[in-house]
């Protein structure tokens, strides 16, 4: 078997990548990851450099592709969301493998291929790779062993020569992609090695975060926190707050360094209506009655259910809401089970809701709610030769003679062919009688305890033992559903909402020539509507919408964003519509790299500058009074803490670093009172009571060793983000699909 398939099979490897991607990207002349198309972004761009959008394309076809056949033999759905994120994934590995590629190149990392040999091959000092441990792996202890590595290394080195040697196309590539894969994964690994050979902490490092840890200082205190002072007795006016912005704008803290757009949207839920619930009762009430005399359950179901579903056997099995195998049988809300429980059979129960949908159930039968059995399978899956099925018969019924319950654990361990309960004995415990094949499940469901006897199925002889059985019952249901959805009377009526709104809003906001006020206007309105809007930020170098059901809905926000002229108040032309709900969504701030607008920071700053006031204000009332004469001033209590410099909080109040940190200055004694200190959370007046010194040490070195595994534990995620900075990516995949950037 090719070494490839041996990947796949036992490692989970992304095979589309390692057979595609790197084959395409990795090694290949460097400038052909760049195209030429039109417009100044393309796709996207990489130090500058536009991606070459057939190599992205083809790319992205086969981790989708790849991603999808893992999701479905997961039985899981693949929906959109998660095609969005195989895509995602494309983009990802183009952009880390070039800026590597880029690193390796600049730093001569290269691999020979005597490296790569022993790295594979487990020798010179190399480790056994993960994931090709199934060649050294002891079949028997599955372990690795000297011996089996030995052996492991031969079954190795045969495949691959077998890859080289063979003249097929498919062979050749298979070869090519995975030594392309494991060069640039020994690359990465001597690319990380040398930046932690970089990585260094030094004795005072490791000593200040000793004394940081170990040193404490008990205190007492007195916090006013700005929250007992009501915001709306701040006053602020607009020219104070343009002066603050003059001051402050050039602050580090301000400064824009990832160029942004804000949209702010609400939703206008497209649900049924009192008049819709009315309706779908007296649908289903007519429903009932001749659900209730009905004498083919079958077709009643496949006539009037919108979800047509029907079976006869347990597989109709339906248990209450939360019960651990819900996803699997049908189930009801937890109130209706004394109700199933004791409903008898021809019964039908309901209406009643399950999410979306209104149900009503008759029932067909039950079945026990629990179920143990042991069993001992002789298996006759795939065999078509009769001698052979009849010898399997003779050896099931010699076992049925012998076996009894002393001896049964023995005889599964001896003979059983089932792999999934050899271990326990053959013993299944917990199960539902529609979670085993008919004839298995039956037996169990119905025969007395401590009954051992033998069933035929499609698997094989199972001789089984009934071990246990619940004493309750769960019901076997034939279920009619409808879904519970608004009318079309009230989808016209909600439509009709949005647009009125819309009306409103773009009435109002044209007037208006302040950004500021475009923006208060939108929030105002929506406010008298009983509505709330949402921001969106998208980022300019990476532009994508979240919160919406489909992305068409995402599109229409990010056409709105970037539309030609786009400005602050421009609104949705039309409602979007997101499967159950309209979208209206305005513009409210435009982020350009650098120093903020006035507008895109006046609510920031005017909750500092109130903070300020407020702080101001405490200071004040504060100033020069003892713990004590506060806590009996204000009627609050003095609060006791220990803090550490290396923790930032205080028990009781906060995270304080700034406090802290001038808490461990050398200028502050015990028995020392601080005058009213600034905090995040308010104003502090500090007395120190006691400070607990540090134990004498001498080398740190535990310290050093915990910052230097911190530091080598996050070096990777920290350097690729760095590297991905410095090559100022630009993702411009959704834009350039929607011809708003090219």
């Amino acid at each position: 078997m090719a070494i490839i398939g041996k990947i796949r099979s036992k490692s989970g490897l992304l095979v589309g990548i390692v057979g595609v991607a790197l084959l395409t990207f990795i090694l290949s002349d460097y400038q052909r990851m760049f195209g030429f198309s039109d417009g100044d972004y393309g796709i996207g761009t990489i130090f500058g450099e536009k991606v070459n959008p057939d190599l992205y394309s083809n790319l992205s076809l086969k981790v989708y592709d790849q991603d999808k056949a893992q999701s479905e033999q997961n039985g899981q759905p693949f929906d959109e969301q998660k095609g969005d994120q195989a895509y995602d994934k494309a983009w990802n590995f183009i952009v880390d493998s070039t800026i590597l590629a880029k690193e390796y190149e600049a730093l001569g990392i290269s691999v020979s291929d005597r490296e790569l040999d022993a790295y594979l091959m487990a020798t010179n000092g190399f480790s056994v790779l993960s994931d090709l441990g199934q060649f050294f792996t002891d079949s028997v202890t599955n372990t690795i062993t000297e011996e089996s590595t030995i052996r492991g290394r031969q079954k190795l080195k045969t495949t691959i020569d077998q890859l080289k040697n063979n003249k097929e196309a498919q062979a050749q590539q298979q070869w090519v992609s995975t030594k392309l894969y494991y060069t640039q994964r020994r690359k990465q690994e001597k690319y990380f090695a040398l930046l932690n050979q970089g990585v260094y902490v030094t004795k005072l490092e490791a000593e200040m975060d000793y004394y940081g840890s170990q040193e404490k200082k008990s205190i007492q205190f007195v916090v006013k926190r700005y929250s007992e002072i009501d915001d709306a007795n701040i006053k602020v006016s607009e020219d104070e707050l343009k002066s603050y912005y003059e001051e402050h704008k050039n602050e580090s803290k301000y400064k824009v360094r990832n160029p942004s757009r804000e949209v702010k949207v609400f939703d206008v839920v497209i649900a049924p209506s009192r008049k819709d619930s009315t309706d779908v009762k007296t649908t289903m009430r007519d429903l009932k009655n001749k659900f209730q005399t009905s004498e083919n359950d079958s077709l009643f179901v496949m006539t009037n259910s919108d979800i047509k579903n029907y079976f006869s056997d347990k597989r109709a099995t339906a248990v209450p809401a939360f019960h651990k195998k819900a996803d699997r049988y049908q189930s009801y809300p937890v109130e209706l089970d004394t109700i199933f429980k004791k409903s008898s059979i021809g019964d039908v129960v309901g209406p009643y809701w399950n999410k979306e949908n209104v149900l009503l159930s008759k029932v067909i039968g039950f079945t026990p709610d629990r179920l143990k059995a042991r069993h001992l399978l002789i298996s006759t899956s795939g065999i078509t030769d009769k001698k052979l099925l009849d010898a399997k018969k003779k050896t099931a019924d010699s076992l049925l003679k012998v076996i009894n319950k002393d001896n049964f654990k023995d005889l599964v361990g001896k003979y059983t062919e089932d792999p999934g309960s050899k271990a326990t004995g053959g013993e299944y415990d917990d199960f539902l009688e529609g979670d085993m094949v008919k004839e298995f499940g039956g037996f169990c469901a119905t025969q007395p305890i401590g009954k051992i006897g033998m069933v035929k199925t499609d698997f094989g002889y199972h001789i089984i033992e009934v071990l246990d059985r619940g004493t309750s019952k769960f019901p076997v249901l034939a279920t009619v559903s409808k879904v519970f959805k608004a009318s079309e009377n009230t989808i016209y009526e909600k439509e009709s909402e949005v647009n009125r709104i819309l009306y409103k809003l773009d009435a109002k906001i044209s007037k208006a020539t302040d950004p500021a006020k475009k923006v208060e206007l939108f929030d105002t309105i929506l406010r008298r509507e009983n509505y709330f809007a949402r921001p969106i930020t998208i980022e300019d170098n990476s532009p994508k919408v979240y919160g919406f059901t489909t992305s068409m809905a995402a599109d229409k926000i990010l056409m709105l964003a970037y539309a030609k002229e786009a400005a602050v108040g421009d609104l949705t032309s039309g409602p979007i519509k997101d499967k159950d709900k309209y979208v209206l969504g305005m513009i409210t701030s435009i982020k350009e790299e650098g120093t903020p607008k006035f507008e895109d920071v006046k609510e920031q700053m005017r909750r500092e500058l109130i903070e300020e006031k407020k702080a101001k204000r405490l200071t004040n009332l504060m100033k020069g009074k003892s713990v004590k004469a506060l806590s009996k001033k204000f009627n609050v209590p003095v609060l006791m803490a220990e803090v550490a410099f290396n923790n930032p909080s205080i028990q009781d109040a906060g995270y304080e670093p700034e406090i802290v940190g001038g808490l461990f200055s050398k200028l502050v004694k015990d028995g020392s009172r601080t005058k009213p200190l600034k905090g995040k959370m308010g104003v502090y007046v500090i007395q120190i009571m006691k400070t607990v010194k540090a134990p004498a040490n001498n080398n740190y070195k535990t310290e050093r060793e915990q910052l230097l595994a911190n530091l080598k534990n996050s070096i990777q995620g920290q350097a690729i983000g760095a590297l991905r900075k410095t090559a100022n990516v630009i993702d411009n995949r959704k834009l350039n699909a929607l011809r708003l950037r090219l």
